[in-house]
């Protein structure tokens, strides 16, 4: 598997208590992981330590690592971040068999803060706080290595990178072009047309002749980026379509938003509701009501990836005349301000995503492997079914199954 790292000897001390005896039950493995080493504890139900260590992550300190778990037989693998730092660990121990919970960071630190008293961070400390963490949190997400999904990440990942690279390739065209030409170029600015205006100038002197080769370089690298950009999108398209998602019909959401949206959200099962996505995503703002007063705020926590391409999505279809456009001028009437009505674009559209990949993912389930998912009535641009939740929905609370507010209120 692609997550398999070579042998490396390089061992760290590790200590050891002897296993249980007695009746078998269920421990919890917290890990704090780095890149070359991990710092796992192991508690009981009660919270109790039996054992910990520091282990590298190469074959040599994994196997050990592993047969140190393995003197309990019911065990859960508790790891912080599994699409961060700690992914490659993650998916080792789900190749290999573990049950591996993915325990977010919010939790173990306010679990680190209340046990120290001042937040204070080791590796050990760090693991014992993501075990008890999971003990007491509910709902965390268990870990599924699925190839596809892992591929569409990686290569969402390289997607954006080659969006960053372009963008600073671009600004040093400008800047550059700033000093050959009275006003510059214009904002946006292709590869073919900084060449025609580069033409233009004529070398008159070495400052001249020195500030056009760099800008020659800059455009032959804008060139190569942009033919690498296309060749990634065509891979991710031919992957999200493999994948039987109709994500890409939605209006705003290309090839890489469509890849980022399925490797990040896994099985969109496990949110119960459109609120707890929009929760999950950050596009649900936060309840800030006191007594009388009620209000909500911006809320900054959630996937901050998928909220860039709820973003996006929104931007464009403001764009062009589109129901997203419709109902932002219709939020703008009602007396929000710009950005209150692009934050209630989002929320919405985050409906609308979790409808078409709820409906894509049933339309999978029902066709076996090799299905296709089809169209569903779900896939308006703004959500405009009756059961579309409102956008102004802040966090969702305890799961219940309430019936879906109309969408007429606000």
């Amino acid at each position: 598997m692609p997550w398999l790292e070579e042998a490396v000897p390089s061992p760290v001390h590790a200590h050891h208590e002897p296993a249980s005896e007695g009746k078998a039950m269920t421990v919890i493995i917290g890990m704090d992981p780095h890149k070359r080493s991990a710092t796992i504890e192991i508690i009981d139900p009660a919270g109790h330590v039996l054992t910990g260590g520091r282990y590298t992550t190469d074959h040599r300190g994994f196997t050990e690592m592993l047969t140190t778990a393995q003197q309990f037989p019911d065990r859960v693998w508790a790891v912080e971040g599994c699409n961060g730092i700690s992914r490659h660990l993650a998916h080792r121990l789900v190749h290999h068999g573990e049950t591996v919970i993915d325990v977010p960071a919010k939790p173990s630190a306010q679990v680190r803060v209340f046990a120290t008293g001042n937040g204070r961070k080791t590796d050990a400390v760090d693991a014992h706080s993501v075990a008890v963490a999971t003990l007491h949190a509910p709902n965390l997400r268990r870990v599924h290595a699925d190839p596809e999904l892992v591929a569409l990440g990686l290569l969402a990942d390289r997607r954006d990178e080659l969006g960053r690279l372009r963008t600073q390739t671009a600004n040093r065209i400008h800047r550059l072009l700033l000093d050959l030409l009275p006003g510059g170029a214009k904002r946006f600015l292709s590869a073919m047309q900084a060449r025609a205006l580069l033409s233009q100038v004529t070398a008159c002197d070495p400052v001249t002749d020195v500030q056009k080769r760099l800008v020659t370089e800059q455009i032959d690298e804008l060139e190569a980026i942009d033919a690498k950009i296309k060749a990634a999108d065509k891979q991710l398209r031919q992957l999200v379509t493999d994948r039987g998602s109709t994500l890409m019909t939605l209006h705003g959401i290309g090839p890489s938003s469509a890849a980022r949206l399925l490797a990040d959200t896994g099985d969109i099962h496990r949110f119960a509701t459109r609120a707890r996505f929009a929760s999950w995503n950050g596009t649900a703002p936060l309840d800030a009501s006191s007594g009388d007063q009620r209000r909500h705020r911006l809320s900054r926590s959630g996937n901050r990836k998928i909220n860039r391409v709820l973003h996006i999505m929104a931007i464009v279809q403001l764009r062009h005349h589109t129901a997203g456009r419709a109902y932002y001028d219709h939020k703008r009437l009602a007396g929000k301000t710009s950005m209150e009505a692009i934050r209630a674009l989002k929320r919405r559209l985050s409906n609308v995503i979790y409808v078409r990949m709820l409906a894509d993912q049933r339309q999978r389930e029902s066709a076996g492997p090799a299905g296709q998912s089809g169209t569903t009535p779900d896939s308006s641009a703004t959500g405009s079914n009756p059961h579309t939740d409102p956008s102004d929905k802040p966090h969702p609370g305890p799961t219940n199954k309430a019936k879906p507010q109309p969408l007429t209120k606000s």
